[in-house]
């Protein structure tokens, strides 16, 4: 496992198309017990190469119920992205993921997780490439149940989503909940 990570580590692959050159982040160990595939890092991440070391991370934190030390133990949480590079500033929030990665790596890493007991799709990018495009995210986080026991979508924590999470209130008041209560039995197996 850890050969994999240093190979993806030094992945240049699309290095061209990146602003600020590759850095790719991934976290994992063999024996982590739930995957967290998201979309790429920010800016912020990629200064920092700690994955989820930004505003987003502290409200998906929230939403998973755990602290950083639990969060950041890598037996609980790998951390998988769709594009393990910062892709690039849009006009409103970053590029999308470079689509290179996961086709190129996720099937591998995935295969070094024997102990995974749920898959948390964050965002669009990473539900679509799991769950098809058949229903539009706000859907597939609604009916979360249905992907269940294998993926958990939810929206990307980003604070330019606010204004999903305020038209649909019913997320952090029902389903966050029912996720920090499976994060708990998960995590205390």
């Amino acid at each position: 496992m850890e050969e994999l990570l240093s190979i993806i580590r030094d992945c240049k692959v699309c290095k061209e198309h990146l602003p600020l050159g590759p850095r790719p982040i991934i976290e994992a160990t063999s024996n982590s017990k739930i995957i967290l595939i998201s979309q790429a890092p920010g800016r912020v991440v990629h200064e920092s190469g700690v994955a989820w070391n930004d505003q987003s991370g502290k409200k998906l934190r929230e939403w998973l119920g755990v602290d950083e030390n639990t969060f950041y133990d890598h037996d609980n949480f790998a951390i998988l992205p769709m594009g393990f590079c910062y892709p690039g500033k849009a006009k409103t929030g970053d590029l999308p993921p470079r689509k290179e990665c996961a086709p190129l790596w996720h099937e591998e890493v995935l295969q070094y997780l024997k102990n995974v007991k749920l898959k948390i799709l964050i965002g669009a990018y990473a539900s679509n490439y799991y769950l098809g495009k058949e229903n539009n995210l706000t859907v597939k986080v609604h009916e979360y149940e249905q992907y269940l026991p294998e993926y958990w979508p939810l929206p990307h924590p980003s604070p330019v989503n606010r204004f999903w999470r305020m038209k649909n209130p019913e997320f952090e008041s029902a389903i966050v909940p029912a996720l920090q209560q499976k994060i708990r039995v998960i995590i205390g197996e």
